[in-house]
Order: structure tokens, then sequence, then C-alpha cells
């Protein structure tokens, strides 16, 4: 890569001005980053690929440009509209400073006329009761994003259109981690331009120096029309709903970043985000990976706070309840830099490379033939009610809509209130952490297992189950990878495998049956009828088996109590009950449950039912867990960062079907 310098008697920006002056044939990207004083201008050639993986790192910049149809690359469901992963391989650069770009981006935006959101507000209204009723209500999953999208025309052409939303942008959002403009245009195909700009509040993944952070955002405060008040944030932040949703994507972000990251990661926050027409809150994840950068991004397509959870799932209902396919929203860009105090690595070619990847969110598109789209999503949970997930859907677009001139700005309050110093804020935010574990809060380090393995942050638990192996079985739910992260702190090697890749289930010293979405009851599932024929199998063998969630009411109807499902969803409830005897603070996940009743072992002739297993329940009478000879199962996720008990659980739990002796008690089942 050149990067321009200013001859005498040239313009003091030449690459700006090139890309100011150019007739839509170069391609380019405005960037200002992380609120910086300078705006990046970015000139290259462009390159379509097809995997991530093919990502050009050969010792240049590459700004790629991600589609959310990737996600076919992890297998998951998605309507394919060829969108093509688009990469701008930099050969020029110019940092400019934000007050020069300012002055000479075109002052307004060019002339659209806003034509209305391509799904009415009583037709998104309606997608959002049947995907509670029909998905939440049935067990698909916990929380899920649902788009709809504002559309527009104009005559304008392309780089006054983009430079001219640019400094709008610019001049009229707060907070943004990324705001940009990218054009894209294809060498001899003028029609396949790719042309975007947008002021995106989040980052996906950040990879430098081999530390790999995430910033799950969720939770949105509406600012009035008056303005944002302390009174307002504070109700925002006391609000069940709002405080869930963030833990669910801090939950399914937490799965992603203990499948990159040896330790596993840990968390840091909240913080509360306040932009100009909105606020949300914020945690911050963070910690160490030798991956190629290429191959992280792959692993985590795509963040929670745009999808849903558990991931796979949500790419499915999301194709059964959207209406078009969604393009680029909630893809991300991509800015790879050769990086020298990057960890090396022989997948990243000659040249090792740090990664900034924000979501692209709060984004307007200008597409073929002048039309122009501005997506927007609002994350559905148990608790939503449809008329407030429109008005969100709404206030995600109007940011953007109303810096394009695409809807009225409005005066705006007469003074801005900083929400951050507000009395009470910074402790209200402080007291979200009274809920989350503090295993997955507090730094954890590495050293060397029994086994020769990683073992992260080895405790007094570890020596005990030092030296067992144990096979992990996802079915479809990331939630596996934090218990395997949790079992190799305790000790154990440990691997994870796909419900539908499983071969032996015998061979293993400990075989953990994960959770999943789906009805317990339908044997017509096959990941349904799989666990039920491996929960049999491993107990006639008389081998250690561990059930957990969708696996443990499967194992509960095998042992005769009934299994139905609940009056309201638990997805993202943090819990105190009894689980066999001991009193702990669990994250629950479950849409059904099985009930404590009187039970029949003769009554139904398998291996599961002739334990007679010891039952513990909540006060509702909804089991909590089974424990027999060999055989333990619980309901609530024991890995989840709501469950402050959940290693302390586990770590018995596992031992008990092990036959290892019990732990000495500790102090506090928190400690550990």
């Amino acid at each position: 890569m050149t990067t321009s310098a200013r001859p005498a008697d040239a313009a003091p920006h030449p690459l700006l001005d090139r890309v100011l002056a150019s007739d839509g044939t170069l391609p380019f990207a405005l960037l200002r980053r992380h609120g910086g004083a300078e705006v990046e201008v970015l000139t290259g050639e462009v390159v379509d690929v097809d995997l991530l993986g093919d990502v050009p790192l050969d010792g240049a910049p590459v700004l790629a440009v991600v589609p959310y149809r990737q996600a076919r690359e992890r297998g998951f469901t998605v309507r394919d509209d060829g969108a093509p992963l688009r990469c701008l391989v930099v050969r020029e650069s110019e940092r400019v400073p934000l007050s020069d770009a300012i002055a000479a981006l075109p002052p307004e935006p060019v002339a659209a006329e806003p034509l209305g959101f391509d799904v009415p507000d009583e037709e998104y209204a309606g997608i959002v009761r049947r995907v509670i009723d029909d998905e939440i209500g049935r067990g698909a999953g916990a929380n899920f994003v649902v788009m709809r999208s504002f559309e527009a025309r104009t005559d304008a052409a392309p780089v006054p259109t983009l430079t001219s939303w640019f400094r709008a942008l610019l001049t009229h959002e707060v907070g943004s981690y990324w705001t940009f403009a990218v054009h894209a245009p294809v060498a001899g195909a003028p029609m396949e331009s790719l042309s975007l700009a947008g002021a995106t509040p989040e980052r996906h993944l950040t990879l430098h120096d081999g530390v790999a952070r995430m910033n799950p955002i969720s939770g949105t405060y509406r600012h009035p029309a008056s303005g944002p008040t302390r009174e307002g944030v504070l109700d925002f932040l006391a609000d069940t709903k709002e405080n869930e949703e963030l833990f669910m994507v801090v939950d399914e972000e937490m799965k992603m970043m203990s499948a990159l990251c040896p330790d596993g990661g840990r968390i840091v926050g909240p913080y509360l985000k306040q932009m100009a027409r909105l606020s949300h809150t914020e945690y911050l994840l963070e910690g160490r990976t030798t991956l190629d950068p290429r191959e992280a991004l792959r692993l985590t397509m795509f963040a929670p706070t745009v999808t849903g959870s558990p991931m796979e799932n949500a790419c499915t209902v999301i194709a059964r309840h959207e209406t078009r396919p969604r393009g680029y929203y909630s893809g991300f860009l991509a800015l790879f830099e050769p990086d020298d105090g990057a960890p090396s690595s022989a997948a990243t070619g000659p040249a090792a490379y740090s990664l900034d990847a924000p979501i692209l969110i709060r984004t307007a598109y200008l597409h073929d033939g002048g039309r122009v789209s501005v997506p927007a999503g609002a994350t559905l949970v148990r608790h939503s009610v449809p008329e407030h997930e429109v008005a969100e859907t709404r206030a995600k677009a109007a940011g953007v809509l109303a810096s394009l001139g695409l809807v009225p700005r409005g005066a705006g309050p007469d003074t801005v209130v900083d929400l951050n110093a507000q009395p009470g804020v910074a402790e209200a935010l402080t007291a979200r952490n009274h809920q989350l574990a503090e295993f997955w809060v507090r730094p954890q380090e590495v050293a060397p297992s029994a086994s020769g393995g990683a073992l992260t942050s080895p405790s007094a638990l570890a020596g005990a189950l030092a030296g067992r192996d144990a096979l992990v079985v996802d079915h479809e739910d990331q939630f596996t990878t934090m218990l395997a992260h949790q079992l190799r702190h305790l000790g154990m090697t440990v691997r994870v495998e796909r419900w539908d890749a499983v071969d032996d289930v015998l061979a293993p010293d400990l075989l953990v049956l994960g959770p999943g979405p789906g009805d317990p009851r339908d044997q017509a599932d096959p990941r349904i009828a799989a666990i039920t024929r491996r929960a049999q199998e491993r107990v006639s063998a008389g081998r250690p088996l561990l059930a957990v969630c969708l696996s443990h009411q499967v194992l509960a109807g095998l042992a005769g109590f009934p299994v139905r499902a609940l009056l309201a969803p638990r997805q993202g409830v943090r819990l105190e009950a009894d689980v066999l005897g001991t009193t702990a603070a669990v994250g629950y996940y479950n849409t059904f449950g099985a009930r404590l009743t009187t039970v029949d072992a003769t009554a139904a002739d398998n291996p599961v039912a002739r334990l007679a297993l010891e039952p513990s329940a909540d006060a509702d009478g909804v089991l909590t867990a089974l424990r027999g000879p060999g055989v333990a199962s619980v309901q609530g996720h024991l890995e989840s960062v709501l469950s402050a008990d959940g290693l302390t659980v586990l770590d018995a739990l596992t031992r008990h079907v092990l036959g290892v002796p019990a732990a000495a008690p500790a102090s506090s089942a928190r400690a550990h």
C-alpha cells in the first residue's frame, strides 16, 4: 500500500479530492473509527470471493463487506440472494482531519423521496406475535431479531449520494463505533456496484496483539422528542425485559468466545452507549486467541444482537418470518490490517493481520436504479410487546433516516443530557453484575493440565477430575462450548461434537448430552431420537452420563416424569432453586419442563426408568435435576453467565456420575 503525500502544489488532501471528483468507477471507503479525530480514505482494487477463508491477505490491508448469506459457511439456513462477499484490497490511503473532511464533503444530503417501510406496522406487529407464540412459545429459542426496511429512491449518482450521507452522519449522529461510506463497483460491470453508508454503534469482533474482543449491545432506551432524562434512563435500566435481553446476547457471544479463546473470555462492563436518538446497554468480552482472523470471523457469524439465539435455529426462524433476503444487514465490515504484533500463524500467510469488524446496522444502501433501503430489526423475547417492537424498529432507523433527510430531523432538545453522568446511572449499571457468575467476570489464566493440554485457571476443584475425558454432544446450541470450557477448568480433557457426527458414545469417561431448541417429546425430531437412543445406550452400559436442559427433559421423560410446556417460557431467567438438596442460583433457558409427580418405575420398559432416579424440583414443581447411579441431569444452564453457582453444581454432578469423592465444602458456592 502507498500513502498519498501532498506535493507542494497539490490540494491538501489529494486522495479525498479524487474520491469526491470521481465518476463512480473509483472504489473507495471513508471511515471514521471509534469516534476518532480523523477520516481514513481508502482506495484500491475490488475482488469478490466465495468464502471468508478466501479473503486475500497477502500483505495489503483489505476491507471486506460480508453479507448475511455467508452464514451458509456454518451450515445455517438463509434466504440466499447471491450478495457477494466483496473485498477492497487497499493500494492507497490517506488520513484527513475530521474538520477538513466535513468541510470538503457535500454540505447537504442529496434529494431522495421517502416511500415508507416495506413491511407495514400492523403486519410487523403480527410477525412479532407469531414469533413469540410459535417460536419462543414452542421452544425454538430465547430471542430472535426480525428485520424490516425503510425504502426510498433517488436520482442522484453514487458518489455525491454516499459522500453527502457520510457527512450528514458525521454531523448528526453521536456514539458510533464506525461511521463509514463504501463504494465498491466491479470493473466493467457498473450495475454490480455495492454502495452503503452508515453509523453503526456495535463492534462485532476485533483482534489485535492476540486479544479478541466482542461487544454485545442490547436493550434500547428510545429518547423522547424533548430529549433523554435521568428518570427515563433509570426506568430503562430497571426494566426486566431490557435486562434479560442483554444477558441473553452476552450468553450467546460468550459461546463464541469460548470457541475462539482457550481462556474462554471474560466479561467487562456493563456500559451505557448514548447516541442521538437512542441509548443502549453493552458489555465488552475479551480473551486471547491465535486463530486466523478469517476463521475467527467464520466461527462468530453472526452476532446474536442481530439474529437471535441459539444461533443456528435463529437463522431458520429468520428465514421463516422475514419477507425478503437480508443482503448485508446483520453482516459486517471487516478491516484486515498487517499487524507486526499479532501472533504468527501459518494460516495467515506472509503477514499476520489485526482485525476490526463492526456490525452492519444503522446503514443505508444505494441499489441499482436509485432504490434506497435502511433496514432495522427488533429483538423479540418472551416479554416483547408487538407495538413496542414496531416503535423500536422505527427508532433504530430514524437516526440514519433523519441524518439523510428522509424523515424530519426535528429541532432536537435545547441541551443534551449526558446520561452516564446522571446520579444513580453508574450504580444501576454495576448492579446488573450482581446477577453474573464470577467465573466469567474474573480473568482466567491458562496453565498446562495433567494431560499436557491447556487448562484455564486451574482451581482446587481440578485435581480430582484430571486425566478423565469427556464428550459433549451439541444439539444445535453452542452453550456446549461454554460447558466444555468449564469441564476443562475442572481438569478434564474435552471435545465437542455435533449430534449428527457422533460415532461412539461409550468410549469417553463422561458423556454430556447437551442442550438445544425444540420439543423434547417429539421423537420424530432426529435430535430428540438421538438423545433418547444415546441416553439408553449409555445407561444400559453402566457408563457415566450427564444431561443438560433439552437432554435433561428427554431423560426425565424416559424416567417416567411427564414433560409439558411451561405456562411462561423461562428464557434468560435466573432462579434460585433446589438442585438436589442445595439452593443454587442458575440461569434457565427452557420452554418445557418435567413435572414432579409420583412415578411408577415399572410403567416404562427402558433402562433409565429402572434406575428410579432421585428428583429435585423448584417451587412450581418443575424438575431442576435428577440423580442416580452413574447418571445426573440438570434443567438449568450451569455454564450460563447467569449461573453464579454453576461451576460448583457442575463439579458436584460430574463427581457424582464418575464416582469421584465430593469436594470439600467451600465457604461460598460462588467463590470458585
